[in-house]
């Protein structure tokens, strides 16, 4: 009997999209070990030179003109993909991606971009039989994202499943699962043997993210967090920046026992649950991992769009704030050092998960299977 295909499609467009694919893939196969599951970033796979080049420019786009980039997120808000995009979409993509999906006959595909998403679901209308399920990586729901030809939306919570209802998308093609995470974020580890293991102090321990791409330019920020080096034990990620990292190192006061600096590492859950608060942009994929260690988080610099929803999103629901001043730091470092006879995580046992099941998304996608 041929085992079961699944064929997980993404896009280079900041780190999020494809960590959500991969986490599906490896967690759907830790689910049912006989199912065969493929991740490929499409333009990446389809046309790499002109990937790299469309992913640096929206990266340019995000860091030097983030106002830019959320004047046109919220102008087309409510818009599916305009026509220019629709265009270029079809002379890149769908010839290509057609034959692509008929050398790998999946049973199912699953996007965790809209692009692809797109593109698919335009084959769909031409004639492609194969069942579509489009995992919304944020919590949001912009309008790029929704095609009627989708079989079924995983979405993060009520609220982004209430904006595809406002938007005509029926009530069974909807699934509140949550991101998913891979599942080293399932489970917790020892905190002891994991001081020993990264030579670590046991004391309270801030883990500063600098998401994919390691956008940590805050120079006052991170001077400041330097200053509590001898009452809090730091570890800095700071990605694939390598630039950044040179630089704190170069820097003597990030010359310190209880000052660790990293760059790229797969070893981010480890680190969270040795740690007592985490330091980070607000992307979907970094928060749902922090939400799913219980970890309490402080956001910087989300960017205009969908990182300013989850950034709300997280506020309300009493899991982190957002960095308001130099004070937010040393209001929560006071929390954490202050004397207490139980976890130095601020608010213990009240940040726990709000029955986040890391596992859900996964079984969502096994049952359409079924």
């Amino acid at each position: 009997m041929r085992k079961k295909r699944i064929l997980l499609l993404s896009e280079g467009f900041g780190a999020g999209h494809t960590q959500a694919a991969h986490a599906l893939s490896v967690g759907l196969r830790k689910l049912s070990p006989d199912l065969q599951t493929r991740v490929l970033e499409l333009g990446s796979f389809l046309h790499p030179t002109l990937a790299r080049f469309a992913a640096s420019a929206y990266r340019k786009t995000i860091t030097s003109q983030p106002k830019l980039y959320g004047y046109v997120y919220r102008k087309q808000y409510k818009k599916s993909l305009n026509r220019l995009a629709r265009m270029a979409l079809h002379r890149l993509f769908y010839g290509q991606t057609l034959e692509v999906i008929k050398q790998l006959r999946p049973d199912t595909i699953v996007c965790t971009h809209p692009f692809p998403s797109a593109v698919v679901s335009r084959l769909k209308r031409a004639g492609l039989s194969v069942p579509l399920c489009t995992v919304i990586t944020d919590y949001d729901a912009h309008g790029t994202w929704i095609n009627p030809e989708v079989n079924k939306y995983l979405v993060s919570t009520e609220e982004v499943k209430r904006k595809l209802l406002q938007r005509g998308v029926p009530d069974s093609h909807i699934e509140v699962t949550g991101i998913p995470v891979h599942p080293n974020f399932w489970q917790h580890h020892n905190k002891e043997e994991l001081r020993l293991r990264f030579g670590l102090q046991a004391m309270p321990t801030v883990l500063v993210m600098g998401g994919g791409w390691g956008l940590v330019q805050h120079d006052d920020m991170l001077q400041h967090m330097a200053q509590w080096r001898d009452r809090l034990q730091f570890i800095f990620c700071m990605g694939s920046n390598k630039k950044a990292l040179e630089r704190l190192k170069a820097d003597p006061r990030f010359t310190h026992p209880n000052i660790r600096l990293l760059g790229f590492t797969r070893e981010v859950d480890k680190l969270m649950d040795v740690s007592d608060l985490l330091i980070t942009k607000p992307g979907g994929m970094t928060c749902t991992e922090g939400l799913a260690k219980g970890l309490p988080m402080l956001f910087y610099s989300p960017i205009p769009g969908q990182e300013e929803e989850n950034c709300q999103y997280f506020t309300e629901m009493g899991l982190g704030e957002p960095i308001k001043s130099l004070a937010t730091l040393d209001y929560w470092f006071e929390k954490l050092t202050a004397p207490s006879s139980g976890s130095t995580r601020p608010h213990g046992a009240a940040l726990d998960p709000i029955a986040y099941n890391p596992s859900t998304c996964h079984q969502a996608i096994m049952q359409m299977l079924s």
